[in-house]
């Protein structure tokens, strides 16, 4: 009687355990903190970059990248007013008439349709240049593969301009395209907010004015285009300068790890950590990896003070600290879900894919407030 009693008890326990566990695993959930390992510093100046390794890695070569899918020409972004009747009406968006043109163009609103046979990423900070303004991606999303004309919330980062020679937008210019560094970005995804973007992307140029040569500097304030001003050559030399060495340390430290699979970067400036970029597979960080770097080193630039070194422990509880007090979900069955968690000092943004055959979180991005 004894023995049934237990094994009934076992059985119970069991059921309850599987109930807790499968869920978790079959919708992404958010990996724990224990999976990642933060490295030993790599210094440049007052930039501070921590590797992430993880103790697990995915297959993530069915996505294409927004600059992969651009300059194959499978993926085309176009003003909203050129395919307006083939898009679902949206009117949700904050303060939405603000943006309309009477030509049915909106700064919060591009097209993007995706030929391409594989699923698309996008990344929030990812800037499309062209049309009538530059813009950037708010938000982590996946578009499916030949999908129709998908509505894409997106962000102006040029102000200064709204006419265009072309409605549809351009490959990058730069081999990996331009991220926003991560001041402006944290604008875009957190607070979601045109203006305050606009006011970042001011504050960059100023600040870049600033440190690059006399001659250069007249040329960068006058220029309203964030990728006009990362494109500038001395721009470029002086973002370089701290960009390359980092670039060229970190590839040989994850050269080194490459089988304890680096996934990601802590991110530290003038002491103070401000960013984390995670990813579901080495090589998905590999894609990124260039524009990523030079994000943050351009971030480097705008708080031109004296450095302090941040240690691998504080990094690592950074890291750690991925559960918050608020959750909110947005979610394309089957496709993708979004996550936006909010702690105590800061925010994680979380892409966990639903695609057939994976069920994992693609990339999370962490900002301290």
């Amino acid at each position: 009687m004894k023995k049934k009693l237990w094994f009934l008890l076992v059985s119970v326990l069991l059921v309850v355990a599987l109930a807790v566990v499968i869920p978790c695993l079959w919708s992404g959930e958010m990996p724990a903190a224990g999976n990642y390992q933060v490295l030993g510093p790599i210094h440049h100046g007052n930039l501070t970059i921590f590797p992430v390794v993880s103790g697990h890695s995915h297959d993530t070569g069915q996505f294409l990248t927004l600059d992969e899918g651009l300059r194959s020409g499978e993926v085309i972004v176009s003003e909203s007013g050129n395919v307006s009747p083939l898009v679902r009406p949206r009117h949700d968006h904050p303060r939405w008439e603000e943006y309309q043109h009477h030509d049915g163009a909106q700064v919060n609103r591009l097209v993007l349709v995706n030929n391409s046979k594989r699923p698309l990423l996008l990344l929030a900070g990812e800037i499309v240049t062209g049309g009538k303004q530059d813009r950037v991606i708010g938000s982590d999303r996946i578009v499916p593969a030949e999908s129709d004309p998908i509505d894409l919330s997106v962000f102006c980062v040029e102000p200064g301009r709204w006419v265009g020679t072309s409605a549809k937008f351009n490959a990058p210019a730069a081999s990996t395209g331009y991220m926003l560094q991560p001041s402006v970005r944290a604008k875009a995804m957190a607070d979601k907010n045109q203006q305050q973007v606009w006011n970042e992307v001011g504050k960059a140029r100023m600040t870049m004015s600033e440190t690059v040569e006399v001659t250069a500097a007249p040329e960068i304030a006058q220029t309203s285009s964030y990728a006009g001003m990362v494109e500038n050559r001395a721009v470029q030399k002086q973002v370089d300068s701290v960009a390359a060495p980092v670039e060229h340390e970190y590839q040989s430290v994850i050269s080194q790890l490459r089988d304890r699979n680096a996934v990601g970067v802590v991110v530290a400036v003038n002491g103070e950590i401000i960013w984390a970029d995670v990813f579901a597979s080495p090589k998905l960080l590999e894609k990124y990896w260039p524009k990523l770097v030079r994000s943050y080193a351009a971030e480097s630039f705008a708080q031109r003070t004296k450095s302090d070194h941040v240690n691998e422990k504080a990094a690592q509880e950074f890291l750690d600290r991925l559960q918050g007090k608020r959750e909110v979900v947005e979610s394309e069955p089957g496709l993708y879900r979004h996550t936006e968690i909010s702690g105590d000092g800061f925010r994680v943004f979380e892409l966990a894919s639903l695609l057939p055959g994976t069920g994992f979180d693609v990339h999370f991005a962490k900002m301290a407030e």
